[in-house]
């Protein structure tokens, strides 16, 4: 088998430390903070054996990363995919730390992942491989230590596995063990729209303070799985113009906008965005570059680097994935005046309903969608109202504005806590 290119262009680990360190002189926290803060708890590696389909046995690389417990139980998703590395696992650790401290979420960051490729295994081969995962971490996750949750590559399904795998081995039901399951294993109401959800929600945020709204805006979505099929669908209903979309396979683009509708349908039919009629191809490259008002990159980390920012047309990003803009370029655009709403604000939604959905499961008390939506939207206004106000005190970019709330109230969280011993 032919190694498969990576997607990372820089390593994710360094960036998320150097953006770490750069908040960190920014608002004046201490050296012997920012090395705690920098510092990842538990990091574990394990070796997942697994029986393929003709009998043969496969073994897989599989992570747990818990970077910071400080503010309550480590959360994260479970990601699979060919390209995952340790370091990006720490990274997309991290930055749940602070996407959850600025959500208001009384978590920690955690992440992890399998390097494999969810599309070339088999049904039961995934499900074998993802009991064997949590075998491997069940010492590492709880519902009071460390939650998992879906990622790339995983869904309700490898959820509902994990759950039952976790609960099989403690001889009862935990409930509280993962969040994204289906609603039948006890999920919540929305989780499957959530993180869709809280970009629409700050993307509104935003048109509100310009005086604007997103009806008639002309929106590219880069990535068509979860987050970014429902957030043009979400997009779209609001009056947006989606002229650009992609999946893993390629692009396409329609200067008189995509039916996104269509679009769904299309690729549920044909697994894949190629060939939508009323549209003509471009490349998952070409695409970022579009002419539009808002680009939403929902798929991998690193996709606008210093190679692309010069010539990417939108006049706002929302971060739909972790990390896809690169630290060189984020200051790229930051000069050009382009407004980035960086992935802890904008793609928090699905954390903050992980949350509910948890808090549910301990109750075993459910709530009603309208009141899941409710408080995802309160919640996400209140932390671009926040992010808004230091970044208009400040002079910086709202990515270092919510940063810096969450990097601030986790050190002071550290500070009121101590060191044990």
């Amino acid at each position: 088998m032919s190694a498969i290119e990576s997607h990372l262009r820089e390593n994710p680990y360094d960036i998320a430390r150097d953006q770490l360190r750069r908040v960190a002189q920014r608002f004046d926290i201490e050296p012997g903070m920012v090395e705690l803060l920098g510092a990842i708890k538990k990091s574990v590696e394990v070796a997942v054996p697994v029986r393929m389909d003709d009998g043969s046995v496969r073994v897989f690389r599989g992570y747990r990363v818990q970077h910071n417990v400080t503010r309550g139980p480590s959360k994260g998703g479970i990601r699979f995919h060919p390209d995952v590395v340790l370091d990006e696992v720490k990274a997309l650790a991290m930055w749940m730390t602070w996407k959850c401290s600025l959500m208001g979420i009384p978590f920690g960051g955690a992440k992890g992942g399998v390097a494999c490729d969810p599309k070339r295994l088999s049904h039961g081969e995934l499900e074998r491989l993802t009991r064997r995962y949590t075998t491997e971490i069940i010492d590492q996750i709880g519902p009071d230590i460390d939650i998992p949750a879906p990622d790339v590559g995983t869904d309700g399904q490898t959820m509902a596995w994990l759950y039952d795998t976790y609960s099989m081995n403690k001889g009862h039901s935990v409930l509280g063990i993962v969040t994204g399951k289906p609603l039948s294993l006890g999920g919540s109401l929305g989780r499957t729209e959530a993180t869709s959800r809280g970009a629409l929600f700050s993307l509104q945020q935003l048109m509100s303070r310009r005086g604007e709204t997103l009806a008639g805006k002309r929106v590219v979505v880069q990535g068509f799985g979860n987050v970014g099929s429902i957030l043009a669908k979400f997009l779209a209903a609001e009056g947006a113009l989606v002229v650009g979309l992609s999946d893993s396979g390629g692009g396409i683009a329609a200067e008189s906008g995509i039916d996104v509708i269509a679009a769904l349908a299309h690729k549920a039919a044909t697994g894949s965005l190629a060939g939508l009629a009323g549209t003509v191809p471009v490349s998952n490259e070409r695409l970022l570059e579009l002419d539009c008002d808002i680009l939403a990159p929902c798929a991998l980390e690193q996709v606008i680097s210093e190679e692309n920012a010069p010539r990417i047309r939108a006049t706002v990003i929302c971060e739909g994935a972790n990390g896809p803009v690169t630290p060189t370029a984020d200051a790229i655009l930051e000069a050009r005046d382009i407004l980035v709403i960086p992935d802890v604000l904008a793609n928090a939604g699905g954390v903050v309903v992980s949350y509910f959905e948890w808090v549910q499961g301990l109750q075993e008390y459910f709530w009603t969608e309208e009141e899941v939506n409710r408080r995802l939207n309160e919640i996400t206004a209140r932390a671009f109202a926040a992010t808004w106000e230091l970044k208009e005190r400040e002079g910086c970019s709202l990515r270092i504005a919510a940063y810096g709330l969450a990097v601030q109230r986790v050190a002071e969280a550290s500070a009121l806590r101590g060191l044990y011993p």
